[in-house]
């Protein structure tokens, strides 16, 4: 962690102190490459702290760049035989959270790493920190605050206690497949295209294990050329053939030149002939709604209403 960001980092470390938890700051966390150490230490303290029964949850400061390098290094039968902890994050964590999921039977949250963890969630969204405290058949019903930040971000840098979004612009969610109330239920699961999609094929994401479910989708940066080869590559190796419906993240992420990136979803998913909705706030854009892979989830959307129902299981 850089010198100029530490300061951010301890406002996170506050915000969960606050809530009557002890932190244990790992050694892993050098900012000055594009891993904070090798795999083999990474992995080891990552099992370390997964399988200790003393931890709640394992939250990092970044969603990070390559974090499949771990995923051959981890081990998958003492984590399935491990009792369950919490794994928080998104955009590369997605690499990870999503196949602990699938592989174990481990819940894991797709939501705000530490970072952003001193931010307030606007009404009618929770934060990781409420889904950790709450009991196993916990319901979370989450309406979107019907705002999202367009331009810019907080420097952390110069305003390291920030603690409210800034929402700029007013957007609901989008039905992109056709008109008409939605309203479906299926087992929660998903993550970053750009992470998730190399994973395709491989033993660590098999959503079959899921049987039913609500898949989510999101993309960080890539333009919608990428995005759209990502997310046909995903529909040919069988990753949405259980999806009763698909929510995909509200981005920032270019459009190309004659594909937008809601065209880029349609012409890739479009075939499934599912519900495909839109401008989530599951993705890179403030404010974050954290998902719960493995949650039964219920997607109420209409003219009127929107709303994720999650109950924990």
């Amino acid at each position: 962690m850089s010198k100029e960001l530490r300061a951010r980092l301890d406002a996170g470390i506050r915000t969960v102190k606050a809530r009557g938890y002890d932190v244990v700051v790992g050694d892993c966390m050098d900012g000055t490459g594009h891993v904070s150490a090798p795999a083999k230490d990474r992995a080891a303290e990552l099992m370390a702290m997964l399988t200790d029964p003393t931890i709640r949850a394992v939250v990092p400061p970044w969603g990070g760049e390559t974090a499949i390098d771990l995923l051959p290094v981890l081990d998958w039968d003492r984590l399935r035989a491990a009792e369950p902890t919490w794994l928080v994050g998104f955009s590369d964590m997605s690499t990870i959270i999503t196949p602990l999921t699938l592989v174990t039977g481990t819940a894991t949250i797709h939501g705000n790493n530490l970072m952003d963890t001193p931010y307030r969630a606007p009404e009618g969204l929770a934060t990781w920190l409420d889904i950790v405290a709450a009991p196993t058949g916990h319901q979370f019903t989450q309406t979107p605050p019907n705002r999202y930040r367009a331009t810019g971000w907080d420097e952390y840098r110069t305003q390291p206690d920030v603690s409210e979004f800034t929402l700029d612009t007013p957007g609901r969610w989008t039905r992109l497949d056709a008109d008409g109330d939605v309203d479906v239920e299926g087992r929660l699961i998903g993550g970053c295209i750009e992470t998730l999609s190399n994973l395709t094929g491989t033993p660590y994401l098999d959503p079959e294990r899921l049987g039913e479910s609500i898949m989510y989708v999101e993309a960080a940066e890539d333009q919608a050329f990428t995005i759209c080869r990502n997310l046909h590559g995903m529909r040919l190796a069988g990753f949405f053939d259980n999806a009763n419906a698909i929510l995909v993240g509200r981005t920032r992420a270019p459009d190309a030149d004659s594909l937008t990136q809601h065209e880029a979803v349609m012409d890739a998913l479009g075939p499934l002939n599912i519900p495909i909705i839109a401008d989530v706030e599951c993705g890179h854009v403030p404010p974050y709604l954290p998902i719960v892979n493995g949650a039964n989830g219920r997607v109420v959307h209409t003219a009127t209403r929107s709303e994720l129902i999650q109950t924990l299981t």
